[in-house]
C-alpha cells in the first residue's frame, strides 16, 4: 500500500551534506547514509546516546558510570546513572561563560513589539527569579505550575523554577478553569507563575481571572507569581507577588544540584478522556532528546533562529526552548495568532527575525493556502529548514509550502512523537530524500517498528506504531499512577512501548502515521485512517480543511462521516460539493469508503496547536458527551456542529 503518489521529493543539496549537524554526527560514527545512521543508533543505544552527549557537549557536574540500566525492566530503564546534570549547566551556564552577548531570546507580540534577551541577560533574570522563590520557601521537589503565554517571561521562568531542583508544570494558556485546577491539583503545585493578561485575535484574554477561578479548588498553592497587571487579591487565599518585585531583586548565583534522573518537568496529555495524565520527564534524558532533534533534525547551532508557532502548555513549548538553548541558538517566541492582521504575517516574522527554523501545523499552512498566501512574499532565504508535527499533511498543503513558498530549496522535517515520548519516534533528516508529506524513518535512537495484531512487523499495511527499546526522554510513568503508565502502554504488547497511533510503511519504504488507533475506522471489516480519506477531500477546490469519523452503521459495521469546511466567498452548491467529494474518495479509495454523509461547516473543533479534534467531532455528530474540552481553542465549534447534523436528520 502506497498513501500517496510520489510527486514531490526534496534531496539535500551539498550544503546539507557536508554541513548540517546531523552530517557531522555520520562522520563521527563513520556511516553515509541516513537510515545507516538509524541502524547504527539502536544497535547500542547506550553507546549511540553516549556518543550525542559527547557531539553535543552536554556538560554533565558529575559523570556518569553508565549510559542506561535495565535491572528494572525495559518498562523502567534508568539512563546516566550516577550523573549529575542541571538542565541549565547545558542551556545557559556555558553559553554565559562562551558567548555571554548572544541573543538568546527574541519576542514579538501581534501588535508588533519586539524585546531580546541576550544569554547574559537571561542568566541574569533566572537568577532574580530564582533568588525570589528561594526566598520564599520553594526549593527541590516543589511543583511550579507556568500558566503563561509565549513570552520571555516564560522562558526565564522554566530555567527559575529547574535552576531549584523544583518541577516544571507548564498549563496551556487557553485551558478554562476546570482544566488549570485539574492539572495543579494532581501536581501538587505549590505555586503558580501566571500573566495577567495575553492578546491574540486583538482580543485581551485575562489569564489571571481564569487562574482565580481554578484556585478555589486548589488547596496547595501557596503563592501566586502574576506578571503585569496589578496587584489583588487571590481566590483561595494564596499569596501574591508581583514579578516585577522578583526580577528587581538580588541575583541568586547557586544552582541546585540535580541527579540525571531528577524529575524536571510534568507534561499533561490533553485529557480528551479521562483524567489528565502527567508525563515525568528528568533532567538529563528529556534534555538529551530535545538537544537531539533540534541539533540533527532541524539543524540549529549558533547564530541560528528557532520559531515554532505553539504554545507552553504542549510538549513543543519546553522543546522549543530547552532544545534551542542547549544547542548555543536563539528563540523567537511569537505571542498571538500568526494570520494577524492578515495571512502574510507569519513570512513577515520570518523576515524580520531572519528565522532558521520555522515551525508551522499542516492546519496553519492549509488556512494560508486558501488566502493565496504565496503572492508577493517577503525574503525568506534565512530558513534551512520546515518543521512540522501534530497530524497528517494533505499532499497539496505539503507541496504547495515545498514548492511554491520554499521554490524547493529547504527540508520539511515533518515528525511525529508524543508528550510521554519527550520528542520524536519519527523523523526525517536533512541529509536525505524526503518524499512529499513521509515522516522519514525512525527517529535516531528510537527503535520503532510497525506490528499487526499479533505484534509481527508489517510492511505495506497499517498496524501499530510501537517501540521496541528504551529512549532517554520516555516518560519515568505517569504522575503518581504507575499502574496506569503500565495499562496505557505496556500491556497490549509484552515487552513493547505501544504509542497508540496507527502508523504504515509503504513499499517504498516510507513512514506516514494515520491518526490515533482509536480514530482509526473499521468499514466493512478493513481499517482505514481519516488521513488517507482526508487527503483525497484536501485536493478539492471547495475544501479548506475537513475531519472524517467512523458512525455505527448496521451494513458495514462503520460509515464515514465527512465535515468540511469551505473557502472564503466560496458559495457554490454543497449538495453538489458533497456529490464530488463523495465520487473522489470512491475513486481515489474505493467505493466502500465513500463518506455516506458530507455536512459543510464552519469551523471545526482543533486545540491551540491546530490539532482537530476528531473524537469530539464524531461525539457531536451521534449526539454525545464530547469529553474534556479544556484544550479545545474553539469549543464551541462541537455544539454548531452537533446542531447541524441534527438539522439533516
Amino acid at each position: 500500500m502506497t498513501l500517496t503518489a510520489p510527486s514531490y521529493s526534496w534531496s539535500p543539496s551539498q550544503d546539507y551534506l557536508e554541513t548540517s549537524n546531523v552530517a557531522r554526527l555520520m562522520r563521527t560514527l563513520g556511516v553515509t547514509t541516513a537510515d545507516d545512521l538509524r541502524a547504527r543508533s539502536v544497535a547500542d543505544i547506550g553507546s549511540f546516546w553516549g556518543t550525542v552527549v559527547d557531539d553535543l557537549g552536554i556538560p554533565f557536574r558529575t559523570p556518569y558510570t553508565e549510559v542506561v540500566s535495565l535491572e528494572r525492566g525495559i518498562a523502567h530503564p534508568d539512563w546516566f546513572v550516577g550523573g549529575g546534570i542541571n538542565v541549565v549547566d547545558a542551556c545557559l551556564t556555558r553559553w554565559v561563560e562562551t558567548t555571554p552577548d548572544a541573543v538568546a531570546v527574541v519576542h514579538e507580540s501581534e501588535d508588533g513589539a519586539v524585546r531580546r534577551l541576550t544569554y547574559a541577560e537571561l542568566d541574569d533574570q533566572v537568577a532574580r527569579v530564582r533568588a525570589g522563590l528561594r526566598a520564599r520557601g520553594i526549593g527541590k521537589g516543589d511543583a511550579v505550575a507556568l500558566f503563561l503565554p509565549m513570552t520571555p517571561e516564560a522562558v526565564v521562568a522554566v530555567y527559575a523554577v529547574a535552576s531549584l531542583g523544583a518541577l516544571i508544570v507548564p498549563l496551556f494558556s487557553g485551558f478554562a478553569p476546570s482544566a488549570i485546577a485539574a492539572r495543579i491539583q494532581d501536581a501538587g503545585a505549590r505555586v503558580v507563575i501566571t500573566a495577567a493578561e495575553t492578546v491574540r485575535r486583538r482580543k485581551t484574554v485575562a489569564m489571571s481571572a481564569q487562574l482565580d477561578q481554578a484556585l478555589a479548588q486548589c488547596p496547595s498553592v501557596e503563592l501566586v507569581v502574576q506578571v503585569g497587571g496589578a496587584r489583588g487579591p487571590r481566590a483561595g487565599g494564596p499569596r501574591q507577588v508581583m514579578w516585577s518585585e522578583l526580577v528587581t531583586s538580588g541575583p541568586d548565583t547557586p544552582v541546585e544540584p540535580t541527579s540525571a534522573s531528577d524529575v524536571l518537568l510534568l507534561a499533561y496529555t490533553s485529557g480528551t478522556t479521562g483524567k489528565p495524565k502527567g508525563a515525568v520527564h528528568t533532567h538529563a534524558g528529556f534534555l538529551l532528546k530535545v538537544a537531539s532533534e533540534v541539533a540533527y533534525g532541524f539543524d540549529i547551532a549558533p547564530g541560528r533562529t528557532f520559531c515554532w508557532i505553539t504554545d507552553m502548555g504542549w510538549i513543543m513549548g519546553p522543546l522549543s526552548i530547552l532544545g534551542t538553548h542547549a544547542c548555543g541558538g536563539t528563540l523567537l517566541l511569537y505571542e498571538g495568532s500568526p494570520d494577524v492582521p492578515d495571512s502574510s504575517r507569519l513570512w513577515q516574522l520570518v523576515q524580520r527575525h531572519s528565522i532558521s527554523m520555522l515551525g508551522v501545523s499542516p492546519t496553519l499552512i492549509r488556512t494560508l493556502r486558501a488566502a493565496d498566501a504565496a503572492a508577493a512574499l517577503p525574503d525568506l532565504s534565512a530558513v534551512r529548514v520546515i518543521g512540522s508535527t501534530g497530524e497528517p499533511w494533505d499532499p497539496e498543503s505539503y507541496e504547495w509550502l515545498a514548492r511554491d513558498v520554499f521554490g524547493g530549496r529547504v527540508p520539511i522535517i515533518n515528525f511525529s512523537g508524543g508528550t510521554e515520548v519527550g520528542g520524536s519516534f519519527l523523523s526525517p533528516y536533512p541529509v536525505e530524500e524526503i518524499r512529499s508529506c513521509s515522516l522519514g524513518g525512525p527517529a535516531l535512537g528510537m527503535d520503532v517498528d510497525v506490528v499487526d495484531d499479533d505484534a509481527r512487523p508489517l510492511r505495506g499495511s497499517v498496524g501499530e506504531l510501537v517501540c521496541r527499546q528504551p529512549w532517554p526522554s520516555m516518560t519515568r510513568g505517569v504522575w503518581k499512577d504507575d499502574a496506569r503508565y503500565l495499562e496505557s502502554y505496556w500491556s497490549t504488547f509484552p515487552g513493547l512501548w505501544r504509542h497508540g497511533d496507527f502508523a504504515l510503511v509503504d513499499e517504498a519504504g516510507d513512514w506516514f502515521i494515520l491518526g490515533r488507533s482509536d480514530d482509526v475506522m473499521n468499514v466493512a471489516g478493513k481499517r482505514v485512517a481519516p488521513a488517507e480519506i482526508e487527503s483525497v477531500l484536501a485536493a478539492d477546490p471547495s475544501v479548506v480543511e475537513s475531519a472524517v469519523v467512523g458512525v455505527p452503521d448496521a451494513t458495514k459495521g462503520e460509515a464515514i462521516w465527512a465535515f468540511w469546511v469551505g473557502r472564503a466567498g466560496d458559495d457554490g452548491d454543497e449538495a453538489l460539493v458533497g456529490a464530488r467529494l463523495q465520487h473522489a474518495v470512491s475513486v481515489q479509495v474505493g467505493k466502500p469508503f465513500a463518506p455516506s454523509r458530507v455536512v459543510r461547516v464552519d469551523q471545526l473543533p482543533k486545540t491551540r496547536s491546530a490539532k482537530i479534534l476528531r473524537r469530539a467531532v464524531r461525539a457531536a455528530a451521534l449526539d454525545l458527551d464530547p469529553g474534556d474540552l479544556s484544550g479545545a481553542e474553539n469549543p464551541e465549534a462541537v455544539d454548531e456542529i452537533r446542531l447541524l447534523v441534527k438539522g439533516l436528520e
